[in-house]
């Protein structure tokens, strides 16, 4: 068997060896679309030394695979990883892998935002900002109807 479709983990994570691992022992993959989100030392206009991500174990996972269900009913993909972080990181430091395989770029692409636009706006995390006022908890889900209303999905319904 495969390597799973969801990784929830505290360590960091090799670009390269994920996307070896999803092509492998594939020919039919022509082609590997990937995204990887880090921490950047700015949100909401303030500074911000490190970030704290927590999550739900067991729920997270599963809402994380049936978005991928619902990114192979919607988009013709061979396979999809994804591997998010969580625990205390710095600016700089990976936090989130999506990565697609399709026979053509196309649904790679499509595919690989797709996911990500779900993982930003409906996965169950939760992130404390350190910031020069004291540190912040606030749910990592960003409300984004913009991203939602391109694949047809109501703020409503998410």
């Amino acid at each position: 068997m495969g390597s799973p479709r969801v990784s929830i983990q505290t360590q960091d994570f090799d670009l390269s060896a994920e996307v070896s691992a999803l092509r492998a022992h594939n020919k039919g993959v022509g082609a590997v679309c990937s995204f990887v989100g880090t921490v950047r030392d700015r949100n909401d206009g303030q500074s911000v030394s490190t970030l704290e991500l927590e999550h739900y174990p067991g729920m997270t996972e599963k809402a994380i695979e049936g978005m991928i269900d619902e990114a192979h009913r919607r988009f013709d993909i061979l396979g999809a990883r994804v591997v998010h972080r969580v625990g205390l990181m710095q600016p700089l430091d990976q936090i989130v892998l999506v990565a697609v395989t399709s026979a053509h770029r196309g649904q790679s692409f499509q595919a690989c935002e797709f996911i990500m636009d779900y993982l930003k706006t409906q996965a169950p995390f939760w992130k404390k900002e350190q910031t020069p006022e004291g540190a912040r908890w606030v749910d990592a889900r960003v409300s984004d109807d913009a991203a939602l209303a391109r694949w047809g999905i109501s703020a409503s319904n998410a």
